[in-house]
C-alpha cells in the first residue's frame, strides 16, 4: 500500500496565528486514492528542521507533501529546505520566473527582483504550474519517494492538487485503490460502554472501526478499503448493520450530521414549536436553538418555574431548560411536554470548561429521544 506524509510549514501556524486547514484536505484527497497516511507534521520557518523533518518522511513514506513556505520572502524557506534534504543545489528555472511574470502582470504590474526567489527550485525538480497565484510548486523524485511542494494559500494548493498532484500520483504510483470512511454518530452510552459492545468488530482489518470520543458524543468510524467505490461501499453497508444493531437509537447520525440539526428536523417533521432556557451554557442554546432565552444562576425549581411561563407564552409544544452548576459539577435538566414534566440531573468528570458543552448535548440527546418516542 502506498504511503504518505504531510509536512505543513509556517512559524505562523505554531504560533497560533492562523489555522492549518491544509493538512485536512490533503488527506482526504489521498484518503480517496486509497493512499496511507502515516503522519503529520507541523515546523516552523527553519532550513535545518524542515530538511530533516523530509529525510525522515522520506524513510517511512512514499510519498512527501509539504504546503508553506514557497513565497518570495526570506523567510520562506521550502525551496532551499528540500534541496538540503536530497542534498543537491537550487536552481534557477526561466520557465518557473515566466509564470510568475505572467501571473503578475495581469494585476498590471511588473514583479519585484525578490520574486525571483520563487523560480528557484531544488536541482531537477519537476516544475508545476501554478494558475491561481504566483508562487510555483514542484515535486522531486527519487527512486522510492516523491516530494512535492505546495504552497499554503489554500486556494492555491487545493488547486495544484486535484489539477497536477492527483494525476501524477495516481500515474505515478499506479493507485487503484479507494479509501473510504463512514462516520456513525452516537450519544447515550460512553466510549468504554459502546467499546464493549463492538469490541470484536474493532478488531477487523479491513474494514477497521475506531471510535473517537467528544463532549457528549463518541464517533463510530468505519474505513474500508477497497479496488472499487462501490465494493467499498458494500463493505461498509455491512458492518455499519451489526454497528447499528448492537447500538439501535444510541446512533443520531452519519458524517456531517450533527445533534442539534437531527434534534431541529425533528421538531420541523413532527411541526412542533420548541422553547428554550439555558443557565451557566455561555449561550450555547442561544447560538443553537430557536426560541432561547439565558437567565443566570437558576435552581432546578427556578428553571422549571421559567419554562412553564415560557411554554405559555410562545405557546410552544415542548420546552427544554438546562442549568449548569460549575462548582458541583453537575447540570439539572428540564423536559415538559404535552404528556408532563421531567427532570433529570447528570454529574460530570471531565474538564470543568468542557462542562456547558457536554451539558448541551446530553440535554439535545434527551430531547431527540424523547421526540423519537413520540
Amino acid at each position: 500500500m502506498t504511503s504518505a506524509e504531510i509536512i505543513t510549514i509556517g512559524t505562523e501556524i505554531l504560533l497560533g496565528e492562523i489555522v492549518d486547514t491544509n493538512t485536512r484536505y490533503i488527506a482526504r484527497a489521498l484518503r480517496s486514492l486509497g493512499v496511507d497516511l502515516y503522519r503529520t507534521i507541523t515546523i516552523g520557518d527553519n532550513i535545518e528542521r524542515i530538511a530533516n523533518a523530509t529525510r525522515n518522511s522520506m524513510e517511512r513514506a512514499d510519498i512527501v507533501i509539504t504546503t508553506g513556505g514557497l513565497g518570495p520572502t526570506v523567510d520562506d524557506p521550502t525551496r532551499e529546505a528540500i534541496a538540503k534534504a536530497l542534498g543537491v543545489e537550487t536552481e534557477f528555472r526561466e520557465d518557473l520566473w515566466q509564470q510568475v511574470v505572467e501571473t503578475i502582470s495581469r494585476y498590471g504590474r511588473k514583479p519585484s527582483e525578490n520574486q525571483k526567489r520563487q523560480a528557484y527550485v531544488p536541482k531537477g525538480a519537476i516544475g508545476l504550474r501554478n494558475p491561481v497565484g504566483t508562487a510555483p510548486c514542484f515535486i522531486v523524485e527519487t527512486k522510492k519517494n516523491a516530494i512535492i511542494s505546495l504552497p499554503g494559500v489554500p486556494a492555491e494548493m487545493e488547486h495544484i492538487l486535484h489539477e497536477s498532484v492527483i494525476p501524477y500520483l495516481q500515474k505515478r504510483f499506479g493507485l487503484d485503490e479507494v479509501i473510504k470512511v463512514r462516520v456513525l454518530h452516537c450519544s447515550g452510552l460512553g466510549e468504554g460502554m459502546i467499546d464493549e459492545k463492538i469490541a470484536d468488530l474493532e478488531r477487523l482489518s479491513n474494514p477497521t472501526v475506531g471510535l473517537a470520543a467528544h463532549t457528549g458524543v463518541v464517533d463510530v468510524r468505519i474505513v474500508a478499503k477497497a479496488k472499487s467505490e462501490s465494493d467499498a461501499n458494500e463493505m461498509i453497508a455491512k458492518i455499519e448493520a451489526q454497528v447499528r444493531e448492537r447500538l439501535g437509537s444510541v446512533v443520531f447520525g452519519v458524517d456531517d450530521d450533527r445533534l442539534e440539526n437531527v434534534v431541529l428536523n425533528l421538531l420541523e417533521k413532527r411541526r412542533w414549536k420548541l422553547v428554550a432556557i439555558e443557565s451557566g451554557l455561555n449561550g450555547l442554546f442561544l447560538r443553537t436553538l430557536p426560541n432561547s432565552a439565558s437567565y443566570p444562576d437558576l435552581s432546578v425549581d427556578s428553571l422549571t418555574q421559567a419554562l412553564r411561563a415560557a411554554r405559555a407564552d410562545s405557546k410552544a409544544d415542548i420546552a427544554l431548560g438546562v442549568s449548569v452548576y460549575a462548582e458541583e459539577r453537575a447540570a439539572e435538566m428540564v423536559m415538559i411536554t404535552p404528556k408532563g414534566e421531567k427532570t433529570h440531573r447528570i454529574t460530570y468528570g471531565g474538564p470543568p470548561r468542557s462542562l456547558p458543552r457536554w451539558s448541551m448535548n446530553l440535554a439535545l440527546n434527551w430531547l431527540r429521544t424523547i421526540l423519537e418516542e413520540m
